[in-house]
């Protein structure tokens, strides 16, 4: 399993960045990530800077959203829908999508779950609960 560092991840999240910018060609991973950047342009600064990115690893900004952590839940959502894992994740987010007419709603929506069961699973000391977290995104298109 691929594991990168919080520098591998400011590193890649600007090198798109850039290389979205210049017109260069983009392999599939990074034409997903420019595109859910495209999406954030609040966080064009965070990337257009990787020196100042990567100066900045550990410094928590009060009442700010981390975006090289943000759009990474994109890309990790984008990527479990792309293959189905959890099972039955990419149905859930396209019930939560059509109910909220928009994909970026719901991924945000399914961050918050997919947050809620990653700090459940490390506080607990055991491995993610795919069911709980699908059933969390479930609930998020069920109610109103």
């Amino acid at each position: 399993m691929f594991s990168p560092s919080q520098a591998d991840v400011r590193k890649f999240f600007c090198s798109v960045y850039a290389k979205a910018r210049a017109g260069s060609a983009l392999e599939a991973i990074e034409t997903i990530a420019s595109q859910w950047m495209d999406e954030h342009p609040e966080y064009a600064q965070d990337f257009a800077d990787v020196d100042a990115a990567l100066a900045s690893m550990g410094e928590v900004q009060e009442g700010r959203t981390n975006p090289f952590l943000h759009l990474s839940m994109h890309l990790s959502i984008s990527e479990q829908c792309s293959i189905d894992q959890p099972r039955g994740i990419r149905q859930a987010i396209e019930l939560l999508t059509h109910k909220r007419d928009s994909l970026h709603q719901a991924h945000h929506e399914a961050m918050d779950c997919l947050g809620k069961m990653l700090w459940e699973s490390q506080q607990a000391g055991r491995p993610p609960e795919g069911d709980a977290y699908i059933a969390c995104v479930q609930r998020q298109a069920t109610r109103d």
